[in-house]
């Protein structure tokens, strides 16, 4: 089983979300998708993230900016960075994620593509509503389901869950429960992992 800690908001999520999928079919593993905020997770454990963004180190940015390109090039993804709009609230997407439960994939998806892909609000209802219409749901449902606080509640529980299993940003992922791994050039060592649990369970 792995679980997947997630915030659209981030673009080593969407290459990790998108990298992640065909790894899980190769060896038959599950994959829980555990929406997160990660400004509440950097809010809580992690607020030098803030700082780095406001007094970058020219060189690593520059590097960094290379980087994801590299790896958005070896997913097929187009990823812009930064969007026009950039810190991205997400709640209300990620919330839509919480309410359609296990029919999440499709939504998050094109959540990812439209805010890092196409370079939209994903902040806006009408954006949002936009992604609605393109994957089949009911927009008035969406929008009456994110404001119920249970699904608030269950975002954050989220949220706070991951930080107390040591979590520090987006993506976390855990490979039976308790092997934690960040990021999306973890995914090698994931691999790893799951060939370590297939053959101790052969």
């Amino acid at each position: 089983m792995i679980e997947f800690f997630f915030d659209c908001s981030s673009p080593w999520t969407y290459l990790a979300f998108h990298n992640i999928q065909p790894l899980a079919k190769e060896f038959g593993a599950e994959i829980i998708w555990r929406p997160i905020l990660v400004g509440g997770i950097f809010n809580t454990v992690n607020p030098s993230v803030y700082a780095q963004r406001e007094t970058p180190v020219p060189l690593k940015a520059r590097y960094m900016k290379k980087d994801l390109q590299d790896w958005a090039r070896s997913a097929g993804l187009s990823i812009k960075m930064p969007p026009t709009v950039f810190p991205v609230n997400s709640v209300k997407a990620m919330r839509g994620c919480i309410w359609l439960g296990a029919d999440m994939v499709p939504f998050a998806t094109a959540v990812f593509e439209t805010y890092w892909g196409g370079d939209k609000d994903i902040s806006q209802d009408t954006v949002l509503a936009e992604i609605c219409r393109k994957v089949g749901i009911d927009e008035q449902k969406f929008f009456a389901g994110i404001s119920e606080q249970a699904i608030k509640d269950q975002l954050k529980a989220n949220t706070e869950e991951v930080v107390a299993r040591g979590g520090f940003g987006s993506p976390t992922i855990f490979v039976k429960k308790t092997d934690m791994y960040f990021g999306n050039d973890r995914l090698p060592l994931i691999r790893e992992a799951l060939l370590r649990s297939k053959a101790s369970a052969a």
